[in-house]
């Protein structure tokens, strides 16, 4: 059974998109079939995943756009109301990893955030619009069954719209990436207030005969919170930085004072003991990386995860070199705790416990 993970905050600039990357990668080095989703209209994991650095790169991208469905193309014979079912979308393998596949973005979906907060308001109305709703899951559902995946993980835009929305009460779990900032603690403070309004809509949404009915059921909610992952701060001799360290206290107190006794309250936690098995103790910090620097370039241009890039691929030599190996050693065993970590948190058992 394939396990939707969202990567949500709608505060941008936290590093969403290269997290997805490299732990998708990670997840699938470990034996898994996983499908990186992009779900932002910037399509900044389609770049990352495909290159974009060329002309010759740019000519293979509207090549592959002209030739292979995306986000946008799947949803078409819902939102466009089109005299044919979704299908799953032919996703694209990622080079250099077996088991990994791009579900491209499109600048296009942004479109339909309007006619899908209209059917999400559950008005008068939703008889023409029923099959909203339940569309996203649908496409996911069809695609993860024909690439046989293990794992789905969601891209999202930094909004609070109508296709945020549903993409994350429709997910089987999420992660909130932040960075070490006091408007990362502001967004903590926003979600504490906005995802309970979010399941409640969900809730109302699953139980509805009309939306249960229709071509494309509105699935059942099932979301669980998987921790935060503090990222992008810096380093000096071995530590973090005092002001960063001050930041990444704050943030991870707005967790557990503001956002965990929402979600546990609409149930959106998973056991305590789950938790604390995998060593994540009342913060939900999952992990903390620190800045990629250079190496984060060098990743978009070889489409390569940080950890992975090749000494031909750094181009360095010396002592320049060995300490970015290390620094990759060093991203290398972050990712793969994380992996591992993620793993056991959504494994079947795990998962049935806290349904």
């Amino acid at each position: 059974m394939v396990q939707k993970i969202a990567l949500f905050n709608h505060k941008g600039g936290v590093s969403k998109t290269t997290t997805t990357f490299n732990l998708g990668w990670m997840l699938a080095s470990k034996g898994n079939r996983v499908i990186l989703v992009d779900a932002d209209p910037q399509c900044n994991l389609t770049g990352m995943a495909l290159g974009e650095a060329t002309e010759d790169d740019e000519a293979r991208i509207e090549n592959i756009y002209n030739t292979t469905s995306n986000i946008k193309t799947g949803l078409a014979p819902a939102f466009e109301s089109q005299p044919r079912a979704i299908e799953a979308v032919d996703c694209i393998s990622v080079q250099g990893q077996d088991g990994l596949f791009l579900l491209p973005g499109h600048v296009g979906f942004a479109e339909y955030e309007v006619t899908l907060g209209i059917a999400q308001e559950l008005s008068g109305s939703i008889q023409a619009l029923k099959n909203l709703p339940g569309s996203i899951t649908d496409l996911l559902e069809k695609t993860a069954t024909k690439f046989n995946a293990n794992y789905i993980l969601i891209d999202m835009s930094p909004s609070l719209g109508s296709i945020n929305q549903n993409l994350l009460m429709t997910s089987d779990f999420f992660l909130i990436p932040t960075t070490a900032d006091f408007f990362s603690v502001m967004a903590i403070d926003s979600l504490a207030k906005v995802l309970p309004r979010w399941c409640a809509w969900a809730k109302t949404a699953s139980s509805l005969p009309i939306l249960k009915d229709a071509a494309y059921p509105f699935p059942n909610v099932t979301l669980r919170f998987l921790g935060t992952i503090v990222q992008n701060y810096r380093i000096i001799r071995g530590k973090e930085t005092a002001a960063f360290q001050t930041w990444i206290e704050e943030v991870e107190r707005a967790v557990s004072n503001k956002l965990v006794p929402i979600l546990e309250q609409n149930k959106m936690m998973l056991p305590a003991t789950v938790y604390t098995e995998q060593g994540i103790n009342g913060n939900f910090s999952l992990t903390k990386i620190s800045n990629f620097n250079s190496l984060i370039a060098l990743s978009q241009e070889h489409r390569t995860p940080v950890y992975d890039l090749t000494p031909e691929q750094l181009k360095q030599t010396g002592v320049v070199l060995q300490k970015n190996q290390k620094k990759q050693e060093e991203f290398r065993k972050t990712f793969s705790d994380l992996a591992d970590k993620i793993i056991a948190l959504t494994s079947t058992s795990t998962y049935a416990v806290s349904a």
